[in-house]
């Protein structure tokens, strides 16, 4: 087996993007995997394309139409939330939740890793300053890193991909500075939900509650960063 091969879910998020540097980091050659899932905009794939493509490592984008399905503002026509104001109300799952998103995203990932004989699979979920998502929670990891040994050739073999979440305990704060200790490009990045458009390009909202999530992040962990580099820079509209 190729112990140095990792999978990473590449969102183009901040957190994604800091998941690759640690991952590559850690010895691993990264294959960086994005999804195209119907989501109301193409500004992360675009920024996921830019990170793997600054890094020079394999990139793959694996298409699966969770618009089909919605019941999330991010695939469907429902408004996306503004202003943070449900971040305050502990147990509140707001509708940018996309039904059971990262059991479907790690399922996939972990069937190109058995495929590309993978040591590991990176993921970004992150439990302590986050959107309330039950998909991102450790209790999920866990059960969902057991089922997916016994699905699996390699696992029932004892060799299945480590599901490795470097960034579910730490806070916004503490993952912002990792980020700019790692030299992530933060500017390459993108997070916001609902992006604006400006002329020919697209750019963050700076008020729905990932981009406030990024914001409140950089500005925790008191670093001096320019607006393109707290909010993401500008893209190209798809």
């Amino acid at each position: 087996m190729n112990r140095e091969k990792a999978i990473v879910l590449l969102s183009g998020g901040l957190d994604s993007a800091t998941c690759l540097y640690k991952a590559k980091g850690q010895g691993y050659e990264p294959v960086a995997l994005s999804f195209n899932y119907g989501q109301r905009h193409k500004a992360e794939l675009q920024a996921a394309k830019r990170l793997a493509a600054h890094l020079g490592i394999e990139h793959q984008i694996i298409s699966v139409d969770l618009r089909k399905i919605g019941g999330s503002a991010l695939t469907a026509e429902i408004a996306v939330p503004k202003g943070g104001e449900h971040l305050t109300q502990e147990g509140s799952i707001p509708v940018t939740y996309v039904p059971v998103r990262n059991l479907i995203f790690l399922s996939l990932a972990y069937a190109l890793a058995e495929s590309a004989a993978a040591a590991a699979i990176y993921i970004g979920v992150n439990a302590i300053d986050y959107s309330g998502y039950p998909d991102c929670r450790p209790d999920f990891i866990e059960s969902f890193a057991r089922t997916a040994a016994l699905a699996s050739k390699s696992g029932r073999e004892g060799h299945g991909a480590d599901i490795v979440t470097p960034l579910i305990s730490l806070s916004k704060a503490e993952i912002a500075a990792e980020a700019v200790r790692l030299g992530v490009p933060v500017a390459l990045t993108w997070s916001c939900y609902d992006p604006q458009p400006s002329g020919p390009n697209l750019v963050p909202c700076r008020n729905c509650d990932a981009c406030i999530l990024r914001r409140d992040g950089f500005m925790a962990a008191g670093l001096a960063l320019s607006p393109e580099e707290i909010y993401g820079s500008p893209t190209e509209r798809a």
